[in-house]
């Protein structure tokens, strides 16, 4: 079943979630999740899970670095940057984190991360140190998830990065589909009711909207 999450990134000023639920829901779609991380900031607050209790949302941690992990979250995606080849970002980071994340006590599942060009530098590139693949070679971004489903990995992400003036083009999210059999998670550059349905259409499990909520 297709599903929508809000994502919070503690770095950044946000509207209240409740605002942010009400303004979907005027739109006529209803968040399943809410995705709490991001590239640089610290969770310094606890408010958020306060807030998504109240509206009965589930908060799933997307953490970019150990200040953004939390005991209270419902679960943890564990994001690994198979797009690029910085060692930190394909273990390094995992080991240094690993006693604190067990420490948590929530289910933990690991993600293949895919940075994808969505014409414009975005944070998590800068902080990578990585570069997104080019949106028009679906062979590679194919592969690259195929081989994170070969390793173990159960959610595959196919990101355009925050503040991406282009999404992820609906044929490459049904070529991903198509082939790998992981849940499947589609962001940046979604502003629109219509582009999530077209992602839902191509085959995302997932569908994520954060900044178009701003």
């Amino acid at each position: 079943m297709a599903k929508l999450a809000i994502l919070i990134d503690p770095d950044k000023p946000a509207l209240p979630l409740a605002q942010r639920v009400e303004k979907l829901r005027s739109l006529g779609l209803t968040p399943d999740f809410v995705f709490l991380g991001g590239s640089t900031g610290a969770l310094t607050s606890t408010a958020i899970f306060d807030e998504a209790a109240a509206l009965h949302l589930p908060v799933w941690l997307f953490p970019g670095n150990v200040t953004q992990l939390s005991p209270r979250a419902d679960a943890l995606l564990l994001p690994i940057v198979i797009s690029g080849r910085n060692a930190e970002m394909l273990i390094g980071r995992h080991v240094a984190a690993a006693q604190q994340i067990q420490a948590l006590h929530i289910p933990v599942y690991p993600m293949g991360y895919i940075l994808v060009d969505g014409g414009t530098t975005s944070s998590v590139q800068q902080v990578s140190q990585t570069r997104p693949i080019p949106r028009e070679d679906i062979e590679t971004i194919v592969n690259t998830a195929l081989a994170g489903e070969q390793l173990g990995q159960q959610y595959t992400y196919l990101e355009a990065g925050s503040g991406a003036k282009i999404p992820i083009p609906a044929e490459l999210i049904a070529a991903v589909r198509k082939t790998v059999h992981t849940q499947l998670i589609v962001g940046g550059g979604i502003r629109t009711k219509t582009l999530v349905e077209q992602a839902w259409q191509a085959g995302a499990d997932i569908v994520v909207i954060g900044n178009a909520l701003e």
